[in-house]
């Protein structure tokens, strides 16, 4: 996997962050523990989780990012993780992210399908088009099928909730919402 393909989510989720409205910060969302706000610290914080995964460096945090100019933070990190899948020879390295060993692309993979997820999640929550990058969507479906393992499931959803079901005819980044446990 290329690292412009990270790009391509970010991006996404730029897009639909650029129009969330502070007075949106409290709303729900589908991630059962999370405000908008708090998914907007999150998309942050994931970004400099994979920058840092890439690296081996430690995590900055991203608490708060919510509560000033969470665009600006965001294309902060996004571009300091897309740096960092971009260095000399970031994607031959065998990174640990902080649940185990695995190749940087399993790292890629998982920082794109995160951004994806989570931007869905934040359309859904604020009201916006949720059919997210149709064909990102579907690749991305295709690797988190190949690399959620049940011991990843968890009823709380801390990592991934339950497989649920998409209703039929629902787009790619609601049936990979869906498959990552988020009640669509």
């Amino acid at each position: 996997m290329d690292p412009q393909v990270l790009n391509h989510a970010q991006q996404v989720a730029a897009d639909v962050m650029s129009n969330v409205s502070s007075e949106q910060l409290d709303l729900p969302t589908p991630c059962d523990n999370w405000n908008v706000g708090q998914l907007i610290d999150h998309l942050v914080g994931a970004q400099h989780w994979a920058a840092s995964g890439i690296r081996g460096s430690e995590m900055r945090d991203a608490a708060g990012a919510s509560q000033g100019d969470f665009n600006g933070a965001f294309q902060a990190a996004a571009q300091d993780a897309l740096d960092a899948f971009s260095e000399d020879g970031a994607m031959e390295r065998t990174v640990n992210p902080g649940f185990g060993d695995m190749p940087a692309t399993g790292l890629l993979g998982l920082a794109v399908t995160d951004t994806i997820c989570h931007a869905w999640d934040l359309a859904t929550a604020t009201g916006q088009n949720n059919d997210l990058a149709p064909e990102l969507s579907a690749q991305a479906l295709v690797g988190a099928r190949h690399t959620i393992q049940p011991a990843f499931r968890t009823e709380d959803g801390s990592l991934f909730g339950p497989e649920q079901h998409a209703p039929a005819g629902a787009n790619n980044a609601t049936q990979l919402a869906a498959f990552l446990g988020r009640k669509v």
